[in-house]
């Protein structure tokens, strides 16, 4: 579950004594008494509210917001380069301050060493770091390569097509070039390099109306635009527009597009999102010629820092680390997503096959009864379901690695998860990031997790040595630290611990920003208070969100609508109108530089950061770890780092198998170790779009186990908003549906047209699992995405740019969604008409009819979403089953789109579905022209399911006989359809009766 601290609730109704006086110690009218806790008696005293205040922190103004802010770029001198050292692999340098320190926003560093290295055939590197340590940076923290990886330079860099030039006219500069075109990529002529502690500045023209892609995480159309100041901090919040979010990628992708006109001339597209016929119209203009050159830049860099995209070009500032800069040449994004991968931030983690399959949660499933019967009521209805998820109300009073004794006893969790894996299904419950320390003058609320942590070292301190004790949903927390040597054992020895009681098949981590409901070590001190109740209101208690209707009800419920529309105008008029607020000046915290010494809990420089305060929400940056780092400079890693201990333990629960993880927080890298989804999104059409561009964002950094909360986390769906969701979400690798503990049930059987439409996208979506587990098989292998933006498969036609209301699954299915209200039409783009591509209609698997640069209409009624098939594909089906283990027993399938040649390919992945390193595999290669499909099968994984049909589309004309190696196949097996060009052969199986992969085989139909 995504949980946002002002409105995450529990299942319990908490008794709870009012703090009035803001204090943080127990008030003295506290009594003891009886409560229920979690559904635990306990005879100990009543629950203590920390006070909402503990939550509130300065009152900040971002520096981009502030009109007292100094210009770095006007009031500091800028460096000098000297002692150059050129060569054939790149060159260092010295640089030093040019003028008189500026100290804006930090102490100036004085000297710095400059190192460009050319490092392979597709990078360049530009690495600016403290020359020297000395009063003045000696507080200055260089991320170390064992923490986050750093690109090696290879033996050979000749094909590189970047060059570096740089300049000391006015003051240093430096810029990226690529050589085959001429075209600069990123410079900083004519700006200031800026370098303090606490403050690093540079900047690069860009080209009119550029097109840049990545910076997350946030909620933001997929082009980011030249209006945006993208900040990188993790924040728990519940995912707003266009402010920062859980997850930090300091990466982008640039494309640019070039017109060659009918005389032979060369120019760069302006506005490119637009060009061709309209936005996303996939147009052309018939007298030029299009292409286009893709590049990729990371800045290796672990601190809160914002990019400001501006219509003159990109603005890079960080609160402290150095300036770690890697280019990726590309040329086309499929070139620099893989380039990323293989050589910076590593390849996504193989998902086990049973991780594609249907996923159900709900923050409010109160026992493992009502659990049960939601696994029996998908049955019922005939909805598949894989895995059934709890949220925190399984645990003990919300302590991680505990069930409620009461509504989730073990021994009937034991007994409920028996019969769920002999089912073929699975389990996967979530973990906070937070670990409860219990009440030393209780002796009952002793805690095992937290008594061996602390015994090891395992927690994070304050400065002064004694732990940091912060807030979160069991109340006083300490926090995992993950840079001494025993943070990730102890993680590991607890879920192997917990496993043995509760057999769990994967992990869901939440709060890893990491969150905490106070500013501060609040818990010092107050540790005797312990259970107490968060900083703001739960469901059931006054105060707390109530959803009463669901988006645009007074559309598609109008009498229902009027009438509650009169009743709250009646309300309404009944209440007194208060007094207008009186205007007062706000009074905001601005700090000054002290020399040589970090101001880390209120830097000098303000990023506009969603929760103002760096400390609001979060563990303080004054946190310190057992290594002496400080918060302040690791806080981004401390999501990517849980999923890295996630992973360990999980092997070791799991050995030789791959573990499932799903994470909220992440980082450059942690595709390698989990998937994502998207947080605290909302039952709104709006975060049903938004679902797409955040997809392709994490398909660039290199997270394609990417999915969202179908149907919206917080507030009240419909039937409409979850029969489109539904479908939608059933193109997106990790399809759940899950929602808030206040809203209505959104599982998709409490509405019969939801069910209808779930079906009919599951039965797509489980025929094609071996499709997406074979993209996920290259994604793994090669650094490939598996869903994919249509200007990355059509790159030469720039009216794509901005195109983010469709998508691609890998390169041959189409999806087209209704994301309107109301909508039974939707308007869909086929790229690539104009050079000859042919789509074909999955339901009807007819070409479609469609021109270049014109929008076709497609039907779209309420359940049905519109999904194609690019001509020249080969896809692999499987028979669905209720399940992911039943679909791998069933006949196999091949649908074969032709291309207007009469060509297609494809490819198929299979393994045993769940081995880290399996012991044998397959690979089969699927071609046809003239007439043939030919298969070729390399490996030993044996499969025993036989081929149950082939569909081909497009076939001009059929012969009087179909063969199968050369065998005539049975006519009445035979469907030959002229006017459709469709060619169906069904009843196959004895054809392959010991496996259609057991050895390759030929059909031929001319």
């Amino acid at each position: 579950m995504a949980r946002s601290s002002f409105m995450k609730a529990a299942s319990i109704v908490f008794s709870f004594i009012a703090l009035t006086n803001g204090q943080t110690t127990e008030p003295a009218s506290a009594t003891v008494g009886t409560v229920t806790i979690g559904g635990t008696p306990t005879t100990f005293r009543p629950i203590f509210t920390i006070p909402a205040s503990a939550d509130e922190g300065a009152v900040l103004l971002p520096n981009i917001e502030d009109p007292q802010a100094a210009d770095a770029q006007e009031v500091c001198p800028g460096y000098k380069a000297s002692q150059v050292n050129e060569g054939d692999n790149g060159l260092t340098a010295v640089l030093t301050l040019a003028g008189v320190a500026c100290n804006a926003y930090g102490t100036d560093i004085e000297a710095l060493n400059l190192k460009v290295e050319y490092q392979a055939s597709n990078r360049l590197s530009i690495n600016i770091s403290p020359a020297y340590v000395d009063a003045s940076n000696s507080s200055h923290y260089i991320v170390p390569e064992d923490l986050v990886p750093r690109p090696k330079s290879e033996s050979s860099h000749k094909d590189l097509d970047l060059e570096f030039k740089w300049g000391n006219d006015p003051s240093f500069w430096f810029s990226v070039t690529r050589e085959s075109t001429g075209d600069v990529l990123f410079t900083t002529e004519n700006k200031k390099l800026v370098y303090e502690n606490q403050f690093i500045e540079f900047a690069s023209a860009l080209p009119e109306d550029y097109n840049l892609y990545g910076l997350g995480e946030r909620i933001h159309g997929l082009r980011l635009g030249n209006n945006l100041t993208a900040t990188i901090y993790a924040a728990d919040v519940g995912d707003p527009i266009d402010e920062n979010l859980y997850g930090s990628h300091p990466f982008y992708l640039d494309t640019r597009y070039f017109e060659t006109d009918k005389y032979g001339k060369r120019s760069l597209v302006r506005d490119s999102a637009s060009h061709g016929g309209g936005h996303g119209h996939g147009g052309h203009n018939g007298d030029s010629k299009y292409e286009s050159y893709s590049h990729g830049v990371y800045l290796r860099n672990t601190h809160g820092q914002e990019v400001l995209l501006r219509p003159e070009g990109i603005k890079w500032r960080t609160l402290g680390g150095s300036i770690d800069l890697f280019f990726f040449d590309g040329p086309t994004q499929p070139e620099v997503t893989k380039q990323y991968q293989l050589s910076a931030i590593g390849l996504p983690a193989m998902q086990s096959y049973w991780g594609f399959g249907f996923h159900q949660c709900r923050w409010g499933y109160r026992n493992w009864t009502e659990l049960r019967d939601v696994v029996d009521t998908f049955k019922a209805f005939n909805i598949p379901l894989e895995t059934i998820w709890t949220d925190i109300d399984y645990m003990d009073q919300y302590r991680d690695f505990t069930v409620d004794p009461v509504t989730f006893p073990v021994a009937e969790g034991q007994a409920f998860l028996e019969q769920l894996h002999k089912d073929g299904q699975h389990f996967v419950p979530i973990v906070d990031s937070a670990i409860y320390i219990p009440n030393p003058t209780n002796g009952s609320d002793a805690y095992a997790p937290y008594t061996r942590g602390n015994e090891s070292g395992a927690f994070l301190n304050n400065p002064d040595g004694s732990q940091y004790i912060g807030a979160v949903w069991p109340g006083y927390t300490v926090f995992p630290d993950w840079l001494s040597g025993a943070g990730v054992p102890w993680w590991v020895q607890e879920m192997v611990l917990w496993h043995k009681e509760i057999p769990f098949d994967g992990i869901w981590i939440d709060m890893s920003e990491v969150s905490s409901f106070c500013v501060g070590s609040c818990g010092t001190g107050n540790v005797t208070l312990n259970p107490v109740h968060p900083p703001f209101s739960l469901p059931g208690e006054a105060g707390a969100v109530i959803y009463e209707y669901p988006e645009g009800f007074n559309l598609t419920n109008a009498t229902e609508a009027a009438s509650a529309s009169a009743a709250s105008s009646s309300q309404a008029a009944a209440k007194s109108t208060a007094p207008p607020a009186s205007s007062t000046s706000t009074s905001y915290l601005r700090t000054t530089p002290t020399p040589g010494v970090r101001n880390v809990n209120y830097p000098p420089y303000v990023i506009n950061n969603v929760q103002g305060d760096l400390a609001v929400h979060a563990v303080s940056p004054n946190a310190t770890h057992h290594n002496g780092v400080e918060e302040y400079d690791v806080h981004n890693l401390f999501g990517h780092q849980i999923l890295n201990a996630t992973y360990q333990a999980l092997l070791s629960v799991f050995p030789s198998k791959r573990p499932f993880i799903i994470g909220r927080s992440t980082f450059a890298g942690s595709g390698k170790w989990a998937g994502h989804w998207g947080g605290d999104n909302a039952s709104k059409w709006y975060y049903m779009y938004f679902s797409i561009p955040q997809a392709l964002s994490f398909s660039l950094f290199g997270i394609p186990m990417f999915g969202v909360d179908t149907c919206g986390f917080n507030g009240n769906s419909d039937s409409e908003l979850c029969s489109r969701w539904m479908q939608l979400s059933a193109f997106f690798p990790f399809y759940r549906n899950h929602n808030v503990l206040s809203a209505i049930s959104q599982e998709p059987y409490v509405w019969s047209s939801v069910a209808e439409a779930s079906r009919a996208a599951m039965h797509i979506r489980y025929s094609l699992l071996p499709y997406m587990y074979t993209l996920f098989y290259q994604a793994h292998t090669t650094g490939s995405t598996v869903m994919r933006a249509l200007a990355w498969e059509f790159p030469n036609d720039p009216s794509l740019a901005n195109t983010d209301t469709r998508f691609l699954l890998g390169p041959s299915l189409l999806v087209t969604p209704v994301l309107e209200q109301g909508a039974k039409t939707v308007n869909g783009v086929f790229p690539g008409i104009a050079e000859g591509e042919v789509w074909y209609d999955w339901y009807t698997q007819s070409a479609v009819d469609a021109k270049a640069g014109v929008n076709t209409t497609i039907d779209a009624p309420l359940g049905h979403i519109p999904v194609f098939i690019r001509g020249g594909s080969v896809l692999p089906t499987q028979e669905p089953g209720y399940t992911t283990a039943e679909s791998r027993k069933n006949p196999w399938g091949l649908l074969v789109a032709l291309s207007g040649d009469g060509d297609a390919t494809g490819s198929l992945y299979v393994d045993d579905g769940e081995s880290l390193s399996p012991d044998a595999t397959l690979n089969v290669e699927f071609a046809a022209m003239d007439g043939k499909l030919k298969v070729d099968v390399k490996g030993s994984y044996k499969d025993s399911s036989v081929l149950g049909n082939v569909t081909v589309m497009g076939v001009e004309s059929c012969g009087n006989e179909v063969k199968f190696n050369g065998k005539r196949v049975d006519k009445t097996k035979v469907e030959y359809d002229g006017k459709k060009k469709l060619l169906k052969l069904s009843g196959l199986a004895d054809l392959t009766k010991v496996g259609a992969w057991s050895a390759g085989w030929t059909l031929s139909w001319e």
